[in-house]
């Protein structure tokens, strides 16, 4: 082998590479807070009032959302405890919750699942943009009694108005924002419309543009690890004088300022209509989603493999052959979804509700202006639930759930065969108060085909049970005051996925050759949780603790092969433990009519570990913040202290993480007297400019996270 090739794959050592499981803003929003919204809230769940059985439940909306927007949810929802992002790249980033993402968790519009690829890779993105939120709620726990097994770690709703959830009073209603920034010239906006078209119909029509240019960084794209290794190998190359190899490897050790390719550009577009009659309404939407994102490579090196062909030689190739050519990612996404609610009278049920969506989405990876590899998803999905009439102290709702997606894809990348996934389900989520103690429990079945007969001639079929039972009390309950005392059992099943089942290729987004095997069972769980929430006035707090115990844990494991010039790793199984802590306080230290001052903690630490004693990898590390935040007249300000630990309990062939500690202020602005209708926010995020690298990440070793970042957002409503 060329000492070229020898050295490239050396540096590539260094990547993370195992095991698809992955593993603070002011406090957020409680689920008792939720009843008063305007919009319906999916994840509050029909017939219960509190959702305390998937302990967990956060809210991000109004300038805590407008604070911590990003194109990407991931980055939108890092700030929350138990929450983290993929962060592979600027234009790609999915959640990651209490330490597991990718197939474990479950990433929704509106209460129906994404219906796209992103969670086959990291460096698929999620066709949901952050921009046209207006809530966003996450769940994290034993979700899999709402939104089935593939949230065993948690889910996350993104809320938008695209089905108008009223008819508005006034004649036009108009949502608008945007923003610039300074760490990637930023340039977005979004506006959406909503107007009245008689006494009982309402329409929406949204859009919204989003574009970045390449990512500002402090210090070297490189971590010093690997750039000493990028170093090593140019000395190595220059020796045997391949002076033109050399300099390439320089070059990239020497990457500094800006991130190459990491730009972004997404387009938006919506439009809805919904009638109403009483307690009925009938609604429909159609959104279009297109964005495109550079995926930043390895320094010095690219996204660099080996094939050996027939002759017995191997040849070095740039993801398909094309050289040197920077890769980028193209994605478009059509979809069309319903919500139908039919007032039942009073009988046992009140109302019955259904969701539905229909979605069309392309994937095309590009190596320069040439096509790599195409992934096709079209899918649907669609929920109806029955809603208990309250009887005495017991409310309820029985439900079904059933989806059907067909994947394909075909290029040099194509990892996973065609195949189609077939889910039907039936679940119950009742509630019985007993004040001061309440008593919730459910129940799920559900019924996965992964069928893959026409690529692999294989088809699988799983059938799970999950369930939870929680009871809490009321240790403080007043008119302004509820603290409640909590503790949940659930048990959760997860079918494993057609990736884990079929893989069999490479996956340059994280250097590995990836095998599935077809003969994996049912992943299952028992957790355990305790929690302490509520509020004494303006004091609010939340605290969790956990634990959960898998067995067939689903994860990858290094065989020590070696093809197409990467090494391979196959889907296996063992049991796994996970524990963890999060929580959040907020406490007014001063209130008065003019002046209120409030210091907000939060944190969360995370530890899961195979039966074999080793760590799963990219768990991320222990991590606390603390901010002051005021209001004075026209006026809020926040300053706010994040600090993440070192991560060095890391798997085999994974890199620890140094700890890091950012500055961010903003400082918010609502010109208009006795309403935030109009708010200026500016934010200087990073202050002092620290290098930081995201533990979750399979870039972090040449991905680090933003510099210092100066972001100026206006929004209006009207």
């Amino acid at each position: 082998m060329h000492c070229f090739s020898r050295s490239l794959l050396a540096a590539t050592a260094l990547l993370p590479s195992m095991v698809q499981a992955q593993s603070g803003a002011s406090p957020a929003t409680s689920a008792d807070d939720l009843h008063d919204a305007d919009d319906y809230i999916v994840v509050t769940a029909a017939g219960i009032e509190r959702l305390d059985v998937v302990a967990g439940t956060s809210v991000l909306d109004g300038e805590e959302l407008l604070r911590n927007q990003a194109g990407q949810i991931g980055e939108v929802l890092a700030d929350l405890p138990g929450v983290t992002s993929s962060g592979f790249a600027p234009g790609v980033s999915r959640p990651v919750l209490r330490g597991f993402g990718g197939e474990r968790v479950r990433v929704l519009t509106d209460g129906v699942g994404a219906i796209d690829a992103s969670s086959t890779s990291d460096d698929h993105a999620v066709s949901i943009d952050p921009l046209i939120a207006s809530r966003i709620e996450v769940l994290r726990g034993p979700a899999v009694l709402l939104y089935g097994s593939q949230a065993i770690g948690g889910a996350v709703n993104v809320i938008t108005k695209r089905i108008p959830p009223s008819v508005p009073d006034e004649a036009v209603h108009v949502d608008a924002l945007a923003a610039v920034d300074s760490a990637s010239n930023l340039a977005e906006g979004g506006l959406s419309v909503d107007v009245p078209l008689s006494g009982n119909v309402a329409f929406h029509i949204d859009g919204s543009y989003r574009n970045t240019d390449d990512l500002r960084i402090p210090g070297f794209a490189a971590s010093p690890a690997l750039r000493a290794q990028l170093l090593a190998a140019a000395e190595e190359e220059a020796e045997e004088g391949h002076d033109e190899e050399a300099e390439e490897l320089i070059e990239g050790a020497n990457v500094s300022g800006r991130l190459p390719n990491s730009w972004t550009e997404t387009k938006t577009f919506g439009a809805g209509i919904a009638a109403f009659s009483g307690g009925n309404s009938f609604g429909m939407s159609f959104d279009y989603y297109d964005t495109a994102y550079g995926i930043p490579g390895l320094p010095g090196v690219g996204h660099v493999h080996e094939a050996e062909h027939e002759d017995g030689e191997e040849h070095e190739e740039e993801e398909g052959g094309h050289g040197d050519e920077a890769v980028s990612i193209g994605m478009k996404r059509y979809r069309v979804d319903l919500r139908v609610v039919v007032d039942l009278g009073d009988g046992f049920f009140d109302e019955v509700q259904v969701r539905g969506g229909v979605s069309d989405y392309t994937h095309t990876e590009f190596e320069g202006d040439e096509t790599g590899t195409v992934f096709d998803v079209e899918g649907y999905e669609g929920r109806l639930e029955l809603v208990q009439s309250l009887r005495g102290n017991w409310r309820g709702s029985l439900g079904a759930q059933a989806s059907h997606t067909n994947f394909s894809a075909l290029g040099d990348e194509a990892l996973v065969p065609s195949n189609s996934t077939d889910n039907v389900a039936v679940f119950a989520l009742q509630e019985i108060d007993l004040a001061p103690i309440e008593i919730e429990f459910g129940g799920r079945y559900e019924h996965v085909a992964v069928d893959a007969t026409r690529s692999v001639g294989v088809k699988r079929t799983f059938d799970t049970v999950s369930g939870a039972v929680g009871a809490s009390y009321g240790l403080v309950q007043t008119s302004s005051d509820d603290l409640r005392l909590g503790f949940n059992l659930s048990h959760a099943e997860r079918a494993p996925t057609a990736q884990e089942l079929f893989a069999d290729g490479p996956h340059i987004a994280t250097q590995q050759y990836e095998v599935g095997s077809a003969t994996l069972g049912t992943e299952r769980s028992w957790g355990a949780e305790g929690y302490l929430r509520g509020n004494l006035g303006d004091f609010t707090l939340t605290a969790s603790v956990y634990r959960n115990w898998f067995s067939g844990f689903i994860y990858l494991a290094e065989t020590a092969a070696e093809e197409d010039g990467l090494p391979v790793f196959q889907f296996r199984q063992q049991d796994a433990d996970q524990f963890g802590l999060e929580g959040e306080i907020s406490v007014p230290l001063v209130d008065s009519d003019a002046f209120r001052l409030t210091a907000d903690v939060r944190g969360d630490y995370v530890r899961a570990t195979l039966a074999n004693g080793d760590p799963v990898p990219r768990i991320p590390p222990l991590s606390l913040a603390a901010a002051l935040e005021a209001s004075m007249g026209h006026f809020d300000a926040r300053a706010e202290v994040q600090w993440a630990s070192a991560q060095n309990r890391v798997a085999q062939f994974e890199t620890p993480t140094d700890d890091y500690t950012m500055v961010n202020l903003s400082l918010g602005w609502h010109p208009l007297e006795g309403s935030d209708n109009v708010t200026l926010l500016l934010q200087a995020d990073n202050v002092f400019d620290v290098e930081a690298r995201n533990h979750a990440s399979f870039t972090k070793e040449f991905v680090p996270m933003a510099g210092r970042n100066v972001k100026l957002t206006a929004r209006a409503s009207f």
